[in-house]
């Protein structure tokens, strides 16, 4: 998702808002998975990894959102160890609305 045509969903996106964002139900499916594993992986459920393939997701797929939600969610909590902020011109309109500090 990159140029002019898609700035409205990435908007979305960044804000946490994946109503706006007009996603394709099977991509939506894809992030709410990875947002599970970011928020509480231990509650992700053998239902939600079947709706992926039932979405037409493929194991390596899902393995592979899977891994790169587990890596961002290391590489926060890193950052929010150490007191990392990303430089003001990364995000020049501030933090995005989806960034929460009380998960």
């Amino acid at each position: 998702m990159q140029g002019e045509e898609f700035e409205g969903a990435a908007e979305a996106l960044r804000n946490g808002d994946l109503d706006a964002a007009g996603l394709p139900p099977h991509e939506r499916l894809l992030l709410e998975f990875a947002g599970a594993i970011a928020r509480a992986a231990f509650r992700v459920t053998d239902d939600q990894v079947e709706g992926l393939r039932e979405a037409g997701w493929t194991d390596e797929q899902i393995a592979e959102a899977a891994y790169v939600a587990a890596l961002f969610s290391l590489f926060v909590r890193l950052a929010d160890t150490f007191g990392i902020e990303p430089p003001a011109e990364y995000e020049q309109a501030g933090i995005p609305g989806a960034v929460s500090r009380e998960s």
